[in-house]
């Protein structure tokens, strides 16, 4: 079941009240393929990483004095890779809010939700930025879930 619903992105800073900022959402012209070089500095080395935005659509990285300057459907495919490979690493990120965060919401997303062949539930939302988020969750977390959310 999909429940579309307009999209708005909200940043929040996790210590303060939330500043919303409207983001729009557009598509790169041309698709092209992101390659992913993996950096590999002298043990004496820092490596150097530098994010610029110089338009709208366009996000620059600069890494050790090499930039490469991506648009969203690009932005949107190192998203994904970097996710993935998150994923799989140690140690796993924080279990709680750390102080300071900040993050961007997005007020209503699309939704899709499938039941499992072992009673879970798979819900997927789109988010603004990270594109579609996929959740899984037990029975039990459910009825959480719901109590959470229709609690006055």
């Amino acid at each position: 079941m999909i429940a579309p619903a307009p999209a708005a992105a909200e940043t929040v800073d996790s210590t303060a009240e939330a500043a919303t900022a409207v983001v729009a959402t557009a598509q790169a012209e041309t698709p092209v393929e992101v390659e992913v070089a993996a950096i590999t500095p002298a043990p004496s080395d820092k490596s150097t990483l530098h994010v610029s935005r110089p338009t709208q659509n366009e996000l620059t990285l600069t890494i050790n004095g090499e930039s490469i300057t991506l648009h969203p459907e690009q932005l949107g495919q190192l998203i994904e890779e970097l996710a993935h490979a998150r994923a799989s690493m140690q140690p796993e990120p924080p279990s709680g809010i750390p102080s300071g965060w900040r993050f961007v919401t997005t007020k209503n997303p699309m939704m899709a939700v499938q039941k499992q062949s072992n009673g879970d539930r798979l819900l997927v939302a789109r988010h603004t930025g990270y594109g579609w988020v996929p959740f899984t969750f037990s029975p039990d977390v459910v009825v959480q879930m719901y109590m959470m959310l229709t609690q006055r």
